[in-house]
């Protein structure tokens, strides 16, 4: 599977802080799966930048109109 493919699997996420000054992603799918993530805060604030871009490319593929590169 690919990142632009569709998926019919469920998951929850967490985003938060931990004790140790780290940023952690929790992922938690069917299955029985769970996946902590962490991330110094520098890597997280890379991480919201990629996301912010990937909303921005979605938004535009509705519009005809082609993305803006950072």
């Amino acid at each position: 599977m690919g990142i632009d493919k569709q998926s019919d699997i469920a998951a929850n996420i967490q985003i938060g802080p931990t004790d140790l000054g780290m940023v952690r992603i929790y992922v938690e799918a069917e299955g029985g799966i769970e996946l902590p993530l962490d991330f110094d805060p520098d890597e997280a604030e890379e991480i919201a930048e990629e996301l912010r871009a990937a909303a921005e490319a979605a938004r535009s593929m509705g519009t005809g109109a082609k993305p803006k590169r950072r």
